[in-house]
């Protein structure tokens, strides 16, 4: 589990809901905090923060739906569940489509919800995770010249049988030079074997 605090968005244009839902998730020590309208939340969203969305389909101006797919396309990872007072099969379907942790019809249990929430944070938890592991290993690699790029790209392709002499061959250079490549490429990623380099760009 990590030690990165935890929050509960919430986007409903109805202020009932919302205040109703605040209390509840505050009450089982949830940090949470509403929106009206999804341009609000776009305003005020930290996407590195570990978070889930609970998101009101029907909303004016911006969908839930259309949310959902706006943060798709800005590379956003988050856990969305859907909430309506109105829901259809088309809706929920395209929701579960888009990635969607769950469709709740209103009026919904809270104990259902609060499953819903544990289940989502869990995974905004691993995909942050990924997240910064991609992060990590963007901004090591970024240190290699180009020329190290091909060598890692010839390593990575079959690790146990790519040698130094095969590489060099491809790329028409020494073998040597091919070590000295690869004695420096570890350095800079910070690993000792090609075994550690397959397992950072897992």
């Amino acid at each position: 589990m990590s030690d990165k605090p935890q929050i509960v968005f919430i986007v409903d244009d109805d202020p009932d809901i919302r205040s109703s839902l605040l209390r509840a998730l505050r009450i089982r020590g949830f940090e949470a905090q509403a929106f009206a309208s999804a341009a609000e939340f776009l305003e005020a969203y930290d996407s590195s923060r570990i978070a889930c969305l609970i998101l009101d389909q029907g909303m004016p101006d911006m969908t839930g739906l259309e949310l959902q797919q706006h943060l798709k396309e800005k590379g956003y990872a988050i856990p969305i569940i859907f909430i309506t007072g109105h829901g259809g099969v088309p809706e929920s379907v395209q929701a579960m489509k888009g990635g969607a942790v769950d469709f709740l019809e209103k009026p919904f249990r809270q104990s259902e919800l609060i499953d819903c929430i544990q289940s989502a944070l869990s995974m905004a938890e691993t995909m942050q995770a990924t997240l910064e592991k991609d992060r990590q290993l963007e901004e090591r690699l970024s240190k290699l010249t180009p020329r190290e790029k091909e060598i890692v790209n010839h390593m990575l392709s079959r690790p146990s049988e790519v040698s130094s002499k095969e590489i060099g061959r491809h790329l028409n250079i020494s073998p040597r030079t091919v070590d000295n490549h690869r004695a420096r490429i570890l350095e800079k990623l910070g690993i000792n074997s090609v075994v550690e380099l397959v397992s950072l760009t897992r």
